[in-house]
């Protein structure tokens, strides 16, 4: 593997809110007693999965559990640019959880009844996801002229006008671009590739309306660890603590083409960029909750839960590779990071800081036969914070998620009927509003990195599930089914003037569990 190359501390920026917000976001995942009745179990506890949730519920076991849950799923998008149509199916297995809990009866006359610890490992988050689009660029839109290279220009033009740094003029000194911390990578690759052209003004664009292709492979999840005290007391009161650790891995991989048609010797003129991004790390926070039963003559359970921001340090690998071919160019152009910087991919470190997040629960009972949960949980996005390795703000990308991104709001609900004592069906829905703002964009500063332009703004999202559940004397086995949709604006590249493209996300997951209670 090639050794990463670093630079000091006034590196160029490589982070966005976008990739913040992938790894803000969980998954309904966990047990399929849990995803099966929506998550919508704070309140009413019982379940390994609620250790994430709301820590209280651990303290509801009255004896000790082990339980494993696998899965399949299968996922779709399709995207829809100016009536281009394109669609991207994938199936993929998955190891959904493995947890255990202890419990431990103090006695049925002292105020603590039960002390139980938990451990649980769940898949909180899957980035796999394949987008494609392609279409003539802004068809039907009279004379605007919008291309990716005003993109490139314009970050050449900023850094020129606003910071002094011209790439030509480096150029000429003999200057590798691609090792400047004031150069950004967008503007360097156009710049180096014949794609914007410097002259009097500044830097100018290719002036033609492209055909477009885009596609994008997004692979890689966040592994959650929990573990978790939790306490009983006279059976009206529960605590819990859960002090939770998590995995990043996430690979990018995308390829944008512009074709322009054939120059008078026939021969096309095109460039097209790819970039690949991998985003390591790992994190921790702490999440506190309580459960209470007011009333002992009813059923009735109040939940609660705050949960820290969670604390992450980041590493992103990247590199970029851009084509290029004009009729003044006799062969094609190309450039490559990895060559410029000797056999090295770019590494950069950060911090990143979700929001805290706050969650009320309610749960119900009828008899033995009906469980009702009801979930509420808000998480305000606009309050993440970045910060350099040493723990310097990030004021840039800090500002950028203040501007862009607003509060999140997730409602669950879930119910489970019990036919007979040992079987039971289960049904609930997710609904999570959008984290942007109508304004939001990907806005790369001059001196990024990032060459990757495209962006999606992702709207509201629904979960609808459904589960069956078998209880023996000690083991038990439960099948759950979900089906997530949301819709996305998405973009290529960043330029008021480019026309949306229409993306329908979707999975279909089936998720298995099998466990004892002892």
């Amino acid at each position: 593997m090639a050794t990463a190359v670093m630079l000091c501390a006034l590196a160029g920026h490589a982070q966005t809110i976008y990739d913040a917000v992938k790894f803000t976001d969980k998954d309904l995942n966990g047990t399929a007693r849990f995803v099966g009745m929506g998550g919508a179990m704070g309140a009413l506890g019982g379940d390994i999965s609620t250790i994430a949730t709301n820590p209280a519920g651990i303290g509801i076991y009255r004896s000790s559990d082990i339980m494993t849950s696998f899965g399949f799923s299968a996922y779709g998008t399709e995207s829809n640019y100016l009536g281009t149509k394109l669609n991207n199916d994938k199936v993929q297995g998955s190891f959904d959880n493995i947890g255990a809990v202890f419990s431990t009866k103090i006695g049925n006359y002292t105020s603590l009844r039960y002390v139980n610890f938990g451990f649980n490992y769940k898949r909180a988050k899957s980035f796999y996801n394949n987008t494609s689009m392609e279409g003539r660029i802004n068809l039907g839109a009279g004379d605007v002229v919008v291309n990716q290279t005003y993109q490139m220009a314009n970050q050449a033009n900023t850094l020129l006008d606003e910071y002094g740094v011209d790439l030509w003029a480096l150029d000429q000194d003999g200057v590798n671009l691609f090792r400047r911390n004031d150069v950004g990578w967008l503007s360097a690759l156009g710049y180096k590739g014949g794609v914007i052209l410097a002259n009097d003004e500044g830097f100018g664009y290719t002036g033609y309306q492209p055909y477009s292709k885009f596609y994008s492979e997004e692979r890689g999840g966040i592994d959650q660890y929990d573990f978790n005290v939790a306490f009983n007391f006279n059976d009206r009161f529960y605590l819990g603590l859960t002090i939770g650790a998590y995995d990043v891995n996430y690979t990018k991989y995308s390829y944008y083409d512009e074709s322009y048609g054939s120059d008078e010797y026939g021969d096309d003129e095109y460039y097209f960029l790819e970039s690949n991004n991998r985003i390591d790390g790992s994190g921790f926070d702490f999440k506190v909750g309580g459960i209470l039963r007011p009333f002992e003559s009813s059923p009735l359970r109040i939940g609660f839960a705050v949960h820290t921001p969670t604390f992450y340090n980041l590493t992103l690998t990247t590199s970029a590779y851009l084509q290029s071919k004009f009729a003044d160019m006799e062969y094609p152009a190309e450039v490559d990071t990895y060559e410029k910087l000797g056999g090295n991919d770019m590494s950069r470190e950060f911090r990143l800081q979700t929001p805290w997040k706050y969650n009320l629960s309610l749960g119900y009972t009828v008899g033995s036969n009906l469980a009702l949960g009801a979930e509420y949980e808000y998480q305000d996005y606009s309050t993440m914070k970045f910060k350099e390795p040493g723990g310097y703000d990030m004021d840039f990308e800090t500002s950028t998620a203040n501007d862009y991104l607003k509060g999140v709001s997730t409602l669950r609900l879930g119910a489970e009927y019990k036919v007979i004592p040992q079987f039971a069906l289960r049904a609930g829905y997710n609904y999570a509003s959008t984290a942007f703002n109508d304004i939001a964009y990907k806005e790369l500063p001059p001196n990024s990195v990032n060459t990757d332009t495209d962006y999606a703004n992702a709207k509201s999202k629904s979960d609808y599930t459904l589960g069956i559940g078998y209880r023996g004397d000690m083991f038990y086995a439960d099948l759950a089914y979900k089906f997530t949709t949301y819709k996305s604006d998405f973009y290529a590249f960043r330029d008021v003037e480019l026309k949306k493209t229409d993306l329908t996300n979707t999975r279909s997951q089936v998720l298995f569990t099998l466990g004892m209670r002892f």
